[in-house]
């Protein structure tokens, strides 16, 4: 006894339209702002492919039998901000403190400094 199994067709950016049951889809929801997204892995050249799914998308997604996966924002996003905003030189001076072999001790010498002020 045999049951008929959903098709579902999505896009790959590389090949086009691509056909793809339940099992190969991931739907994504966030639990903070709902927003939502499927993903797969393209069964003809083997790339993650993720895309943004409106909620009518992502209910007849879960629907047709695909997982759904609840994730939540990062708490930092959150978090105050305290200080100026990093510029290209911070990223710069960063690199260069952790290319060398004295890296940790420099920078846990500069957090103390800053908590003793």
């Amino acid at each position: 006894m045999g049951y008929a199994m959903t098709t579902i067709r999505a896009n790959c950016p590389s090949c086009g339209d691509v056909q793809l049951t339940a099992d190969d889809l991931t739907v994504r929801v966030c639990a903070d702002d709902e927003r939502g997204s499927y993903c797969f892995r393209c069964p003809d050249c083997r790339q993650a492919v993720a895309k943004e799914a409106s909620r009518r998308i992502v209910d007849l997604l879960v629907s047709s039998g695909v997982r759904m996966q609840v994730w939540r924002l990062p708490a930092e996003l959150g978090e105050s901000r305290i200080g100026p905003p990093l510029t290209p030189d911070d990223l710069l001076d960063f690199h260069l403190l952790l290319a060398g072999n004295t890296w940790f001790e420099q920078l846990a010498t500069q957090v103390r400094r800053s908590l003793n002020r």
